[in-house]
């Protein structure tokens, strides 16, 4: 209640820069973009109304809204000669890449994950009398992309003893898959969840080798998976098989014991 309060006693001002109230701004871009399994650096600056300021101060970063978001990031300086000590480091994967006492309040986030697509919040804090507090209203945006990897590809059978080739990728745009190989029916079926596709091709009848491809544009990545289907061979052909190579044993069994005669 007492931080509305505060937000209620002072004019704001919103700008593609950032918020301004009463000296106070916070300098944060709308949006960033970062690749999965990378780092990246989220910006913010700010200025404030004092000359000096020598007070305890505090800088916070949280995440999906403001003011009342989970706090991922937090760091103390007690006084102007003593650098931010980190307080909280959600999984150990944000970093203080500026120096609060310098007005820049910016963090890396490492190794990237498709959970951190959120919005960040930063704030910072000075104590006192009467504390003051600001914080980015409108946030910076993450946008996590990758380019297409695929994750799963297989050959299985069904219940009516049909074959399907299975292929599931992600990426960030969605990649779009392709099917390429021996000639195959056109039941095929696509099913996507936020980053990531499956297709499926159905009823598969030939044999041979059926390559599964994903683009994006971030690049693209291929994979294959074999497929052959068992056939019984007739009577005929089963015969021959068996008693060919057993007539030649005999043969050879024969010769062995004529020249052994022979020889006596």
């Amino acid at each position: 209640m007492r931080e509305l309060s505060l937000v209620l006693l002072c004019l704001l001002r919103i700008s593609r820069k950032g918020v301004q109230c009463n000296g106070w701004s916070v300098h944060v871009p709308s949006d960033v973009t970062g690749e999965l399994g990378k780092m990246v650096i989220l910006p913010c600056t700010f200025t404030q109304p004092y000359k000096t300021f020598d007070r305890a101060l505090t800088a916070i970063w949280r995440i999906k809204e403001p003011y009342n978001g989970t706090v991922i990031f937090k760091c103390v300086s007690q006084s102007s000669s003593e650098l931010c000590k980190t307080a909280i480091s959600h999984k150990n994967k944000y970093k203080l890449l500026g120096n609060p006492r310098h007005k820049d309040l910016s963090i890396r986030v490492d190794n990237l994950t498709w959970s951190d697509s959120e919005r960040y919040f930063c704030r910072v804090e000075l104590a006192g009398d009467i504390q003051d507090k600001y914080e980015s209203r409108n946030g910076i945006k993450l946008h996590v992309i990758a380019a297409p990897r695929i994750i799963n590809i297989t050959v299985s059978s069904s219940k009516d003893h049909t074959f399907q080739a299975r292929c599931t990728a992600e990426g960030e745009p969605a990649p779009a898959l392709t099917w390429t190989g021996p000639p195959y029916s056109n039941l095929s079926f696509t099913s996507s969840s936020s980053h990531r596709v499956t297709k499926e091709l159905r009823s598969l009848t030939h044999d041979g080798k059926y390559t599964c491809t994903a683009v994006n544009s971030h690049g693209r990545a291929e994979g294959a998976v074999y497929f052959y289907k068992f056939r019984a061979p007739n009577s005929s052909s089963f015969m021959i098989l068996i008693f060919v190579p057993l007539g030649i044993k005999v043969v050879i069994l024969l010769v062995i014991l004529s020249f052994t005669v022979f020889s006596r």
